[in-house]
């Protein structure tokens, strides 16, 4: 049984926000839509079923390597999932780390193999209604 069902956003870490929009927004034509106030800058943008999101600097985060904890303002693919509960118990019988922000967000963050960071997220949660 797969748990993902379709990608839902990927963010993008940029050195400079408003330079970064300016591109985006002026030469791709992305529509900005809402986002949370994270206490960093960034942007989201709507592309049909798809997000992009522009993460701007974050203090004491080096962008030079992979993070080396889970996070969820590195640079990440995101996929939706149906069950939480369900994801979460499925990747702890098959031994993959995760950090799980809980039901109530809806967001779970695993690596690849790579190192690559990918979130499961579950639409509807606190952050997931986008």
């Amino acid at each position: 049984m797969a748990i993902v069902k379709r990608a839902h956003h990927v963010s993008v870490q940029c050195s400079d926000v408003d330079r970064a929009r300016a591109f985006y927004e002026g030469v791709l034509g992305f529509e900005q839509t809402q986002r949370p106030d994270f206490g960093f800058p960034g942007v989201w943008y709507q592309l049909g079923d798809v997000q992009v999101h522009l993460i701007g600097e974050i203090p004491g985060m080096d962008r030079s390597t992979p993070p080396k904890n889970l996070s969820p303002a590195a640079t990440h693919l995101a996929f939706q999932i149906d069950d939480y509960r369900e994801a979460l118990e499925a990747l702890e019988a098959k031994g993959v780390e995760a950090v799980g922000l809980g039901e109530e967000v809806g967001q779970l963050f695993v690596r690849d193999p790579d190192g690559n960071i990918i979130e499961l997220i579950v639409p509807g949660g606190q952050l997931g209604r986008r």
